[in-house]
C-alpha cells in the first residue's frame, strides 16, 4: 500500500510539473537515517522521483509554503495539514481555490521515534530499519529484531485525532480511513481542569521548567507567521528573553492564546521541542473551550470564519460570566 501511494504521489507530481499546472511540489524526501524524513521541493518532473512517504512524515509542510497569493504549487497534506491550509486560506495567506493543488494523504497514524528508541532498551544506535506490517512495527539492526504494537508507538496526537482524512484535496493519494469525530481527546485536559488553582499553577510550572526558550515550537508552528513575533518586539518589550519562570510561562501562555480557534493539533510544536515538553496541553485546552463555547473546530470549513475574528449579536456569552 505504501509503495502504491508513493508511486501515485510521484506520478501526480510529474504530471502537474510537466504540464505547467504548478511551479513546485512541496513534499518529503527520505532521510539519511531511519525514522527521519525531510522537507523536499520538486521543481521539475525529474525531481519528483525524490518524493517520499512513510509513517515518519510528521513535519507540517504548511509552514514551508510561500506566503501571498502569487504563484501556483502543490503540497502533500495529511488531515491536520489540510486543516492548516484551510486556516491559511481563511487568513488570506494563500488561495486554496486558485493557487494550491492539495495531494491528500489519509493518515493512518504517524509513529513517534522516541517511543521506538526507548523500546530498544539501549540499542537505539543500532536501528537500521523500521517498517510497519499491519498493526505491528518491525524494528531491526545488527543482531536484533523487535516487533512492537503500533498503537504503543504512535504519536499521541494521532491517537486522539478526529479528522485523519484531508478536509480538502485536489487528488486523493489513497483510500480514506475510518474517522471518529466523537473521539475523546480531552481526557488529559479535564484532569488538569479538575486541579485546584494552586495545583494547576504548580503543574504548569513543572511542565515548562525545562524550557530553554529556543523557540523551536514557534518556528515549527504553521500558525506562527507574524513578521515580528511578540517575543522579538522591543517597542514595547512585552517580556524578557531569559529562562526565568515568569518570562517562560508568559511566552508559552501568550503563544497558545494566539493559536486559539486556529490550532488543528498537528503536534508540530511538540515534535520540534528538543526537551520533549508536552505543550499541547495548552492549545488543546483552548481548542476544547472554543468548541464548547462556539461549536467550532479549526480548519474544517473553507468558507467559515474563526469565531475570535468575527462578532455576531447572537454570539454566546455564558462563558463571560462563569
Amino acid at each position: 500500500m505504501m509503495e502504491a501511494l508513493i508511486q501515485k504521489m510521484r506520478q501526480t507530481a510529474k504530471d502537474l510539473l510537466a504540464q505547467g499546472q504548478v511551479e513546485a511540489v512541496y513534499g518529503y524526501s527520505q532521510g539519511s537515517a531511519p525514522m527521519a524524513c525531510r522537507p523536499f521541493v520538486a521543481r521539475t518532473a525529474e525531481e519528483a522521483d525524490g518524493l517520499w512517504w512513510d509513517e515518519f512524515c510528521v513535519l507540517n509542510l504548511v509552514n514551508f509554503l510561500p506566503r501571498g497569493t502569487e504563484g501556483k504549487y502543490a503540497v502533500v497534506a495529511k488531515g491536520c495539514d489540510s486543516r492548516n491550509l484551510v486556516v491559511r486560506h481563511q487568513e488570506k495567506q494563500l488561495d486554496l481555490k486558485e493557487q494550491v493543488t492539495v495531494l491528500g494523504v489519509p493518515c493512518q497514524g504517524m509513529l513517534e521515534p522516541e517511543l521506538i528508541r526507548k523500546a530498544t532498551q539501549g540499542r537505539e544506535s543500532d536501528i537500521r530499519e523500521v517498517k510497519v506490517e499491519g498493526d505491528q512495527v518491525k524494528v531491526s539492526g545488527p543482531g536484533f529484531e523487535l516487533s512492537l504494537n503500533k498503537a504503543e508507538v504512535t504519536r499521541e496526537t494521532c491517537l486522539t485525532c478526529r479528522h485523519p482524512n484531508p478536509v480538502v484535496e485536489s487528488v486523493l493519494l489513497a483510500e480514506k480511513v475510518a474517522e471518529d469525530p466523537d473521539r475523546d481527546k480531552d481526557a488529559r485536559v479535564r484532569e488538569v481542569e479538575a486541579l485546584a488553582a494552586g495545583e494547576r499553577q504548580d503543574f504548569f510550572r513543572r511542565l515548562f521548567s525545562t524550557c530553554v526558550r529556543c523557540y523551536a515550537c514557534r518556528n515549527a508552528c504553521p500558525l506562527c507567521y507574524c513578521n515580528l513575533c511578540f517575543v522579538d518586539e522591543s517597542k514595547p518589550q512585552w517580556l524578557g528573553k531569559s529562562i526565568e519562570e515568569s518570562d517562560t510561562l508568559t511566552y508559552h501562555f501568550l503563544r497558545a492564546y494566539h493559536c486559539a480557534g486556529r490550532c488543528t493539533d498537528c503536534g508540530a510544536c511538540e515534535s520540534a521541542c528538543p526537551v520533549g515538553i508536552p505543550m499541547r496541553i495548552l492549545t488543546r485546552k483552548l481548542e476544547k473551550d472554543i468548541k464548547e463555547a462556539y461549536g467550532y473546530e479549526a480548519g474544517l470549513d473553507l468558507e467559515a470564519q474563526p469565531p475570535l475574528t468575527v462578532f455576531r449579536p447572537d454570539d454566546p456569552e455564558n462563558f463571560m460570566h462563569e
